[in-house]
């Protein structure tokens, strides 16, 4: 049995500068590079989603959609070609057949493309639902409400599940052939979760914003300051957060031969995968 996996930038981001954003010996005048990394899985049931970046409804409807803060400070550039759903469509895809999409979170750069697939069942964890079904004052500052008003048909996880490399796991989609994995990584939201795929004898793990850059999950951190003091700032909860990336840290050292990382917005870890195309068959 095989399976197709794609990598798609479904946002490029353009804040401050490189050396603060990118690389800390990186230029002060160059602008800062992030991307919103997202797979799409072809499944021999179905297409899957992981996470969907920025949708049509955000470029064409910006203010509305994403507010004024966002894009004054990480200046997306806002592309139709690169969402999710005009990305399908150049792959040769019926969107119609994205039936199921899983999210790492619900901030507005990983789920402004739910309103592209009204039709997909969109899996989440319980935790993180919460936040928009009943936002706290906070919630309502952070998350982009509005980006929901289609009304997704949420599918609502709760904790539980069989151990996986020392994380506890929930089967996101149990009526089809491919393992596709909630990992609760509490802590840059309240129920902020990865997302492992099995690639033949192999997992990829999505970890979403559980960390920013690369050299955050060696032996030898090295992550610029602008992205160290966002990620802190957005943190909902501060020990979990930081618990989770030494358990990703982890994984990397003791399973890096089993299990691939990745976070949503390094632009070195999405090179990977694209540089000699955009797919991986398995």
């Amino acid at each position: 049995m095989s399976i197709r996996i794609h990598h798609l930038n479904c946002g490029t981001m353009c804040p401050l500068c490189s050396r603060l954003m990118n690389d800390v010996n990186g230029s002060w005048a160059k602008p800062g590079h992030l991307v919103c990394h997202c797979l799409l899985i072809e499944t021999p049931e179905t297409l899957v989603l992981v996470d969907t970046g920025l949708g049509h409804q955000d470029v064409v409807n910006t203010k509305h959609r994403l507010g004024s803060v966002y894009p004054a400070l990480f200046r997306p550039q806002l592309k139709e070609s690169e969402t999710a759903i005009s990305q399908i469509k150049a792959l040769g895809y019926d969107p119609r057949d994205v039936r199921h999409i899983a999210l790492t979170h619900v901030d507005l750069d990983h789920a402004g493309g739910l309103s592209d697939f009204p039709e997909a069942t969109v899996h989440i964890f319980k935790p993180e639902l919460e936040q928009i079904l009943k936002p706290t004052w906070q919630d309502r500052q952070r998350f982009r409400l509005v980006q929901f008003d289609h009304q997704p048909k949420w599918q609502v996880h709760e904790e539980g599940g069989d151990e996986w490399f020392g994380f506890s796991s929930i089967r996101a989609i149990p009526n089809i052939s491919t393992d596709i994995l909630l990992i609760p990584l509490i802590g840059h939201t309240r129920g902020h979760t990865g997302i492992a795929v099995k690639q033949g004898d192999k997992w990829l793990l999505h970890c979403g914003d559980s960390y920013y850059h690369h050299s955050q999950i060696t032996t030898s951190p090295q992550a610029p300051i602008g992205l160290t003091f966002f990620e802190a700032a957005v943190q909902s909860l501060r020990e979990p957060r930081i618990w989770n990336q030494g358990r990703l840290r982890d994984l990397a050292a003791n399973h890096g031969n089993e299990v691939e990382l990745f976070c949503s917005h390094d632009p070195v870890e999405l090179a990977r995968y694209t540089t000699s195309g955009i797919e991986v068959t398995i």
